[in-house]
């Protein structure tokens, strides 16, 4: 069964035709080419997919299209400037040396985006707490807390 949903995504209004059983993920991927978005786990385990939902980070895999209705969606091909430049946040993902292969790369980024927009001041646990939710099978994590502080950093000091 088919279902008209209404939504924005990476600030552009949309409508689409979804399926009613159709995760968001597999709209963002399918639909709208937004591939930057990963299903790791498809269980929402791992944060692979994550995005951000009315600023609130959410699993797409295990999120429904048909629930996106009225609702705000910001993939990581959201996080980018206009002209395809790096957020500050990005840009130290790469500085750090925090991408090891990269897969689980985006989801980290858009959790790591909302927690600094929440506490633009985060303790060292507060990061761990923050990005609790995403797995990584390449890293010992501490390149990419390293890249979340050191944005944090930045930015206060801005």
């Amino acid at each position: 069964m088919l279902k008209t949903i209404n939504c924005t995504v990476n600030g552009r209004a949309m409508e689409l035709q979804v399926d009613v059983r159709e995760s968001l993920l597999d709209m963002l991927r399918n639909r709208l080419h937004l591939t930057g978005t990963k299903q790791g786990c498809g269980v929402g385990e791992c944060g692979a997919c994550a995005v951000l939902i009315d600023g609130e980070t959410l699993d797409s895999c295990i999120y429904l299209a048909v629930w996106a209705d009225g609702k705000d969606i910001v993939s990581i091909e959201g996080l980018t400037g206009a002209d395809g430049s790096l957020s500050d946040l990005q840009q130290n993902f790469v500085d750090k040396g925090a991408v090891q292969c990269g897969f689980c790369t985006p989801g980290f980024v858009v959790s790591a985006t909302a927690l600094l927009e929440k506490n633009p001041n985060p303790s060292k646990d507060e990061i761990r707490r923050g990005l609790s939710g995403n797995l990584c099978r390449c890293t010992g994590y501490q390149k990419i807390l390293d890249a979340v502080e050191s944005t944090a950093d930045q930015r206060r000091n801005k």
